[in-house]
């Protein structure tokens, strides 16, 4: 800071959910303005969340004197969640919202905005993660997690703590991110609240009676601990009507599917599997939906009518008896077809069925040392091979019980809501194979890929606050996106493009780098990127075929070779964005940021791993992998 600037005066909170980024724009705006007007702003800006039907969450006031030991010591609650997808999200503010309806102190922070020096002096902790792929923990909260487990990590005897795991049982690793931090945090010397929770993706589950019991558990000690506390009262700027409620993940609009082309084609070589890749245009005219570039649309879907009889059939059951569960009775068909996960193996399905079909060879699968046969089980068989495979018999009511609820797909968004008007834009992949002589398909992408123009899709958005373009239009940002991965980027680039003539100093540049296995079949968007470059709305487009040359080339590939490049535009302050499969690509991509770092930047290998790990603390590197 130059001498004849002065000293800010409002500090922005490190603990703050908003961005860093954003947080020093914020923190440079309201330096300037006196109480009174920092007054009017706080309403000006309570009014907005609630025309946006936010909740408001209002937090004790203390002096400022009041540091993080002394609200902790009074007895407030800590919800930090980590989430990739939003779940451990939604169930985190269902938690707080929960606590905050009986006028119990609590916060919640996503687990980035954790401030982790903190940590020594929390007495009541709940954490709310998910795990990714192989074990990994959800972008958020990676620097949190290797905090925790690390040996800066503080003892901590005055701690009780609980932790909630979301995952998946078709990968080995399930639950693997909440299950280590709960070992950790007891190492560490704190108390466990109550008994680690561990979601299936039928998160509510294990969701709803895990908070329902931290809740009982806790609120006897905030109350104890608590004396009563003055509450920050806002005041909008003017009165809003309310808020109409809004299309959630519960309560999703019927979008009209205006668009379903296909964007890739038929190569030259039969053997090669065709890559059907579709484009697809929804309406969300009517609805008051509105997405920012990032965001994702998720699409509650159907299962494949075919499979569905198929099961029926290798069961020797009727697709058409009436099945009941619980309170709803719906025919076994009914269930199969729209309640029930039937594409997606899980473990408790497995060994329930070794159970049923008496199989030894499935029981060895299920051993602790077989870890990945079980997992090449999951990835290359449904259910109904499994069924086939080994014979065994299921009642309907049975069935139905054993297998998962049907989730939601989520897409990330292919367009800007300013360029395209009242519609939302996918990129989707139709997954279709052979197992042996039987034709197999992903349930989500072939439900969408075979709905004909007309066709009502139930939608809502799920934000990702993570995966946002640079609010200073004057930043550079480098996205990677092999694949279908391209699909936000599609959004990104027509934003900046819209935006550019309206926000001044809009001079930052975008470059692209793709790949896929063919030039000629598999270039997604090709004359809209050729377009963009004559334009000027897209400044650079590296591209990696992998399957065109002798020798496969990946955009890893191009990362490094144009390294020299890469390291000068994140020097110059560029944002950089990483979006596709969470399994190969990623990783390797990852490698390579870090190659290029080390080798351009002139650091070893531990720097430049903090450098990346800067990035991704300021919000200038952000991935959706999936």
């Amino acid at each position: 800071m130059s001498p004849a600037q002065p000293a800010a005066t409002h500090a922005f909170p490190a603990q703050s959910p908003i961005a860093a980024e954003t947080g020093a724009q914020i923190a440079r705006l309201t330096e300037s303005l006196d109480s009174a007007g920092l007054w009017w702003l706080s309403g000006y800006a309570a009014g907005l969340a609630r025309a946006q039907g936010g909740a408001v969450a209002v937090a004790p006031v203390h002096a400022p004197a009041d540091t993080a030991a002394d609200a902790a010591e009074r007895g407030r609650l800590t919800v930090v969640y980590g989430s990739q997808t939003g779940n451990a999200r939604r169930v985190a503010e269902a938690l707080v919202a929960k606590f905050e309806g009986e006028g119990l102190p609590v916060r919640l922070l996503r687990a980035d905005a954790y401030p982790t020096r903190e940590l020594k002096d929390e007495r009541f902790l709940a954490i709310v993660i998910s795990t990714q792929g192989d074990g990994d923990p959800p972008d958020d909260a990676r620097a949190l997690v290797e905090f925790i487990d690390g040996k800066r990590a503080p003892k901590l005897p005055q701690l009780r703590y609980a932790v909630l795991g979301l995952g998946d049982s078709s990968y080995p690793q399930f639950c693997a991110i909440g299950q280590r931090l709960d070992a950790r945090f007891e190492a560490l010397g704190a108390q466990r609240w109550i008994a680690r929770g561990d979601a299936d993706l039928d998160i509510d589950t294990v969701a709803a009676p895990w908070s329902a019991t931290l809740f009982a558990e806790a609120k006897d000690a905030l109350k104890a601990k608590s004396p009563a506390l003055t509450l920050a009262s806002v005041t909008p700027l003017r009165p809003h009507a309310p808020a109409p409620a809004a299309w959630t993940r519960e309560r999703p609009f019927a979008a009209e599917l205006l668009a379903n082309l296909p964007i890739s084609g038929r190569g030259s070589d039969k053997a090669a599997p065709y890559r059907d890749v579709r484009h697809l245009e929804l309406s969300l005219a009517d609805s008051g939906l509105d997405y920012e570039p990032g965001d994702a649309l998720g699409v509650w879907i159907e299962n494949p009518p075919a499979l569905v009889q198929a099961m029926a059939e290798a069961l020797d059951l009727d697709a058409d008896a009436p099945v009941t569960l619980g309170t709803d009775t719906l025919p076994l068909r009914e269930w199969l077809g729209r309640k029930r996960e039937i594409t997606r193996l899980s473990r408790p399905f497995v060994a329930t069925h070794a159970a049923h079909a008496g199989s030894e060879d499935l029981n060895r699968l299920l051993a602790p040392d077989q870890r990945e046969g079980l997992a090449a089980l999951m990835a290359g068989s449904q259910v109904i091979d499994l069924l086939r495979e080994h014979p065994g018999a299921w009642t309907a009511e049975q069935l139905v019980e054993a297998l998962r609820p049907l989730q939601p797909r989520l897409y990330s968004i292919a367009s800007s809501r300013k360029a395209v008007g009242d519609e939302a834009h996918l990129t989707v992949a139709h997954v279709e194979y052979l197992h042996g002589d039987a034709l197999r398909w992903g349930a989500g992408s072939h439900h969408l890929a075979t709905r004909e123009e007309g066709a009502s899709l139930p939608v809502f958005i799920e934000r990702n606050e993570r995966f946002r373009l640079p609010a200073d239009a004057s930043r550079d940002v480098i996205m990677i996106g092999p694949g279908t991965g391209v699909a936000p980027f599609r959004g990104f680039v027509q934003e900046r493009e819209v935006t550019r003539p309206m926000t001044a100093g809009a001079s930052g540049r975008n470059w692209l780098l793709f790949g896929n296995p063919h030039a000629r079949t598999d270039f997604l968007y090709q004359v809209e990127w050729q377009d963009a470059l004559k334009r000027g709305s897209l400044h650079r487009l590296d591209l990696a075929f992998s399957r065109d040359q002798a020798q496969k080339v990946y955009v890893q590939h191009k990362l490094r070779e144009h390294g020299r490049e890469l390291f000068a535009w994140l020097e110059n302050g560029a944002h950089l964005y990483v979006c596709g499969d969470a399994t190969r690509m990623a990783k390797d991509v990852h490698a390579a940021l870090l190659d290029a770092i080390a080798t351009h930047g002139g650091k070893s290998a531990e720097d430049a791993a903090d450098y990346l790990n800067a990035l991704q603390a300021q919000g200038r590197y952000a991935r959706d992998v999936y």
